[in-house]
C-alpha cells in the first residue's frame, strides 16, 4: 500500500468546503483545467490550418518536383528523361516552364507567373476540379488557351474566349539593344485566349496563369531548357522512397522536393507559431498552477501536527515529502483531466458540427479547421507534470524538514 498517496488522497477528499485551503485548491484545479482546455483547442486549430494548407495546394501540387540546384532552368536531354521514367514508382513526368511575364489585356497590364505545362498535366494535377468558369483545356480548335487565377481575371477584367481582344504576354529578350521606341526591340510578344478561371488559393489565384508548354517555350525562347519536372508517384508507392531513388539516378545537380518541401516556408511558419503558442500557454498554465504552491504551503502549516505525529511513528522525511508531492499531483491531475475532456469535446463538436465559422465571406472554408493529434495531448500532459513538480517541490521539502519536538 502506498501510504503517502493514501494520505494525500485523504487530504484531498476530506477538505471542508469553507476551508480557505480548499477554495485555493479548487481555484487551482479550475485554472489548470481552463489552461489545458485552451492549449488543446489552440494546438488542434494549428493542426487544422496545416492540413488546410496542404489540401489547398494539393489541387495544383505534384507529388515531387525536380529543379536545378544552380540556376532557374536546366537542359532537358533524352537520357535524363529515360532514367527518370525508368525509376521504380514513377507514374508520370510533366515538363514545366515557369517564369514572370507581363500580361496585357486591353488598356490594363500586370506581371504574372506564367506556367507552361505539357499535355499530360491534367493526369498530374487536379486543377481541373478547381475551374470555376470556362474550360480547363489548354488547346482546342487549333488554338492555345490560358487558365487564369480568379484574382488575375478580376484585376484585368478579362473576358473568356474573346477572339476580338486576346490577351498579350510579353517577355524581355536576352542581350543588349540599342535605344528604341519600338517595344518589339525589347520584348517577345505572343497572343493567347483566356479559356478558364481557377480558384485554388489566394497567392496562386492572384498571380498565376497556366499556358501550353509550346507557347511558353516560344515566348521565353527556352528551346530544350525546362525550369522543372513534376513527377506523379504510382498509387501505393511511398513518396519518400521514390524521392530517394530519383535523387540517386539524377545525381547532385538536381533538387527533388516533396509536397511539404515545396511550401517549406509557409509550413515552417505555422509550426513556429504553434511552438510559440504552446510556450505561451505553458506559461499561463504555470501561472495558474502557482495557486497549487500556495494551497500546499498553507496545507503544510495546517497539518504540522499530523506530520509530527507521523514522523514520531517512524515515517521518514521522504514519506512526508511524497505526501505533499502527491497532493499537488492530484490537484493538477483532476484539473488536467477535466481540461483534456473539455478540450477534446469542444474540438470534436467543431469537427462534427462546424459551430465556429471563419466569419469571412471570402474564406475558402466555412468554419475553423480543427485536427486533434495524440502528440499534442501527450505534450500537454508532460508540460503539466513538469509544472506540477516545479510548484509542489518547495512546499513538500518544507514539510519534510519539520521539527518533531516543536510540533507535537
Amino acid at each position: 500500500m502506498n501510504v503517502p498517496l493514501l494520505i494525500a488522497r485523504r487530504y484531498f477528499l476530506s477538505k471542508k468546503k469553507r476551508n480557505i485551503i480548499s477554495i485555493i485548491s479548487n481555484i487551482s484545479m479550475v485554472g489548470v483545467a481552463v489552461g489545458t482546455m485552451a492549449l488543446i483547442i489552440v494546438l488542434s486549430v494549428f493542426n487544422g490550418l496545416e492540413d488546410l494548407v496542404r489540401s489547398l495546394y494539393g489541387k495544383s501540387d505534384p507529388d515531387l518536383v525536380i529543379t536545378a540546384v544552380k540556376g532557374k532552368s536546366f537542359e532537358l536531354q533524352a537520357p535524363l528523361m529515360t532514367r527518370l521514367r525508368a525509376t521504380p514508382g514513377v507514374h508520370l513526368v510533366t515538363e514545366i516552364i515557369e517564369d514572370n511575364a507581363l500580361l496585357q489585356y486591353r488598356d490594363r497590364q500586370m506581371v504574372v507567373k506564367m506556367k507552361g505545362v505539357s499535355s499530360n498535366y491534367y493526369h498530374q494535377s487536379n486543377i481541373d476540379s478547381a475551374i470555376v468558369d470556362g474550360s480547363h483545356e489548354l488547346h482546342r480548335d487549333n488554338l492555345d488557351y490560358a487558365l487564369l487565377g480568379a484574382g488575375v481575371q478580376h484585376e484585368l477584367s478579362i473576358t473568356l474566349d474573346n477572339r476580338f481582344a486576346p490577351m498579350r504576354l510579353l517577355y524581355p529578350k536576352a542581350g543588349k539593344f540599342r535605344v528604341s521606341m519600338d517595344p518589339d526591340a525589347y520584348f517577345t510578344q505572343k497572343n493567347i485566349l483566356a479559356g478558364g478561371v481557377f480558384l485554388i488559393e489566394q497567392r496562386i489565384d492572384d498571380s498565376y496563369i497556366f499556358v501550353p508548354l509550346e507557347f511558353a517555350r516560344n515566348l521565353l525562347n527556352y528551346g530544350n531548357r525546362r525550369t522543372a519536372l513534376e513527377v506523379k508517384v504510382k498509387t501505393g508507392q511511398d513518396v519518400g522512397d521514390v524521392k530517394q531513388a530519383i535523387k540517386q539516378r539524377l545525381g547532385a545537380g538536381f533538387k527533388v522536393l516533396d509536397s511539404d518541401e515545396q511550401h517549406v516556408s509557409l509550413l515552417k511558419a505555422i509550426k513556429i507559431e504553434k511552438m510559440f503558442v504552446f510556450i505561451t500557454f505553458a506559461f499561463i498554465l504555470l501561472i495558474a498552477s502557482i495557486n497549487i504552491f500556495f494551497s500546499l504551503s498553507m496545507l503544510v502549516i495546517d497539518k504540522k501536527k499530523d506530520m509530527a505525529v507521523l514522523m514520531a511513528m517512524g515515517a521518514g522525511r521522504r514519506t512526508i515529502r511524497n505526501i505533499f508531492l502527491f497532493e499537488g499531483a492530484i490537484v493538477a491531475q483532476v484539473g488536467a483531466i477535466t481540461g483534456l475532456v473539455l478540450g477534446v469535446g469542444i474540438c470534436w463538436l467543431q469537427q462534427t458540427f462546424h459551430i465556429v465559422s471563419m466569419g469571412m465571406a471570402t474564406s475558402v472554408v466555412d468554419s475553423y479547421p480543427v485536427k486533434m493529434q495524440l502528440s499534442d495531448v501527450v505534450l500537454t500532459g508532460v508540460a503539466i507534470i513538469f509544472i506540477t513538480i516545479s510548484v509542489s517541490i518547495r512546499p513538500a521539502l518544507n514539510a519534510s524538514r519539520l521539527d518533531v519536538r516543536d510540533n507535537l
